[in-house]
């Protein structure tokens, strides 16, 4: 095979790639730094949405690692970081990386890649081919994350 036809081949698995990533549900990502700057959606996130899904045990599962400033909430982690205060420790770039895929940056976290989809290993039947957390779900934990700015 030719290097020009080679290049055309790689070209179409890269769109190939790209188009069957995006009908799972996971758009490719641009980490600069150790941040993701662009948003994942087009619009911004919701906070109060985003503050369901880090409380809720059975979606975002964050407090079985985190605490933060839920007083509602009996039985917050002490594995992970604590939350209160995130927002002015990280911007939103860095949180959205690190909810996407914390194994950029450390590949020994044991926080779940919740957009990622390539390289994973033991995943769930039921988690196969699609994110933990859509987008949009990412985009509204974040803008809840950077709210959270008291430690």
């Amino acid at each position: 095979m030719s290097r020009r036809a080679a290049g055309l081949v790689a070209s179409g698995l890269a769109l190939a790639l790209t188009a069957a990533r995006a009908e799972e549900g996971a758009e490719p990502v641009t980490i600069v730094g150790d941040g993701i700057p662009a948003p994942l959606t087009g619009r911004p996130g919701d906070p109060a949405r985003g503050r369901a899904i880090v409380t809720d045990r059975a979606r975002g599962l964050c407090l079985l690692c985190h605490a933060g400033p839920f007083p509602e909430e009996r039985f917050q982690g002490n594995l992970a970081p604590d939350l209160a205060g995130i927002g002015a420790r990280r911007s939103p770039a860095q949180l959205r990386l690190r909810l996407v895929d914390g194994q950029a940056l450390n590949p020994d976290t044991i926080m779940p890649s919740y957009y990622r989809l390539s390289g994973l290993v033991r995943v769930g039947r039921a988690w196969q081919g699609r994110p933990i957390l859509t987008a949009a779900e990412i985009e509204d934990v974040v803008a809840f994350l950077a709210t959270l700015r008291e430690p």
